[in-house]
């Protein structure tokens, strides 16, 4: 089963990158992250007429997530439990039957939190919190779970171009990537590091400054897995040459096959 995510920064401004980007890597479950649309606003039947489930959890104008399937999900949950007061749509769960057992998936959008010195940073922090609480009674199920998405945190300094230029930014700010190691430590496994420890592997290149062509990427994208999910990891890899494509986004996908 092949499991990607890729912020899409606008669904309708890129629907025809997402058609021929699911046209040619045919992943089973496709998350998608600031679609930056309303539930009733998505581009849904054009999708489903690829063959794909689709779930929303959409917002005006920003954020937003999505989980398209081959297979209709059991199940699905939006919004990161914890805080009844946050409207930001930035979680969305779906759990799918699998001959052995379940397999949960989520795509989240996690906060930017920049700049550091506003309210922004604590929401962020405060997020990290919430999703570790979440990841601590899913993983109590003992099931295969993806947390899969856009995490807004460079874990270390090989994952992005030049640290110096990172330095004191809401990504790359000691605290964030301190609640990421948390959230790793939690036992979950970096399903794209556990395949790749190269450096220069990015998943977001900045619109400015040439970053693109000058290679000067970060990672922020990143499949989680749980052990029962980890222990059926056969592959991940970065589709970087989507950036290349006309009207792209600043991500690029990136994807899992998991042994079902």
């Amino acid at each position: 089963m092949k499991i990607a995510t890729w912020n899409i920064n606008g669904v309708k401004a890129r629907i025809d990158n997402l058609q021929a980007w699911l046209r040619e890597s045919e992943p089973d479950i496709a998350c998608l992250q600031e679609i930056k649309s309303v539930d009733e606003g998505f581009p849904r039947l054009e999708l489903e007429a690829m063959g794909y489930h689709v779930e929303t959890h959409g917002q005006k104008g920003f954020n937003g997530v999505a989980i398209l399937s081959r297979q209709s999900p059991d199940e699905v949950n939006r919004g990161l439990p914890g805080d009844d007061s946050d409207e930001q749509a930035r979680f969305i769960e779906a759990v799918f039957s699998t001959p052995q057992s379940v397999l949960r998936v989520v795509s989240l959008y996690l906060p930017n939190g920049n700049p550091v010195d506003t309210e922004k940073f604590s929401y962020k922090l405060g997020w990290m919190e919430r999703l570790k609480a979440f990841t601590r009674e899913r993983l109590a199920l003992e099931e295969p779970l993806v947390l899969a998405g856009d995490y807004n945190v460079i874990p270390e300094p090989v994952d992005c171009h030049d640290p110096r230029v990172w330095e004191g930014d809401a990504l790359f700010r000691p605290e964030s990537r301190k609640a990421f190691r948390e959230l790793e430590n939690m036992g979950l496994t970096d399903a794209l590091r556990t395949v790749n420890d190269r450096p220069e592997t990015y998943t977001f290149w900045d619109y400015q400054a040439g970053a693109w062509p000058k290679n000067n990427g970060i990672r922020i994208d990143h499949l989680m897995l749980s052990p029962e999910a980890a222990d059926r990891l056969q592959s991940a890899h970065v589709e970087k040459h989507v950036r290349g494509w006309e009207k792209p986004s600043d991500h690029v996908p990136v994807a899992v096959s998991l042994a079902f």
